[in-house]
């Protein structure tokens, strides 16, 4: 299985901006800009984010995005399935009923063995990062981290956090 690497950015960035003072924002060039990737590939993501409610912006010079909600209300599953959508890894051709000899339908009225073992697998593999949450993340960085993580993000949120004021939110995306 191949996620993008727009999963690896959008899970990223949401475990970053649980990092935020209640009313703090993140500009998506601020984002874009630590994770030194594209703001215009990353603002794809995160208003992938947006819609599934997993992030809230902020519109205006001093918008951003911020955590819709809590940290450990959010998923792994959550995150991926904004950023790629619900379709299942593997999709089933049923390719055994082609080729230059097929077999009358009679022999495929059960499902096909492969996309049973694949389907099984994907169920396994969703409920696994259902299990993770961004706040499991945040928590296991901090215990592994001897303070340097958190110096740079602590550093980098002091630059680039902006202050609202508030903790409202607009479905409009913030740049």
């Amino acid at each position: 299985m191949k996620l993008s690497e727009g999963v690896e950015q959008a899970i990223h960035c949401t475990a970053f901006l649980a990092g935020l003072s209640d009313d703090g924002v993140l500009s998506a060039a601020a984002l874009a800009e630590l994770h030194g990737v594209s703001t215009s590939y990353l603002l794809k993501h995160l208003q992938a984010l947006s819609g599934a409610g997993i992030v809230a912006t902020t519109p205006g010079p001093k918008g951003g995005y911020r955590l819709a909600k809590a940290p450990g209300e959010i998923s792994l599953l959550d995150i991926v399935l904004a950023v790629e959508g619900p379709a299942p890894a593997f999709r089933c051709a049923e390719i055994r009923q082609r080729g230059t000899n097929p077999l009358p339908g009679r022999y495929f009225t059960r499902p096909c063995q492969i996309n049973t073992a694949m389907l099984k697998a994907e169920k396994a593999y969703r409920a696994e990062l259902a299990k993770v949450s961004v706040a499991d993340l945040v928590t296991d960085l901090g215990a592994a981290d001897d303070g340097g993580i958190a110096a740079r993000g602590c550093a980098f949120l002091e630059r680039h956090e902006r202050k609202t004021g508030n903790r409202a939110s607009s479905q409009e995306t913030a740049k």
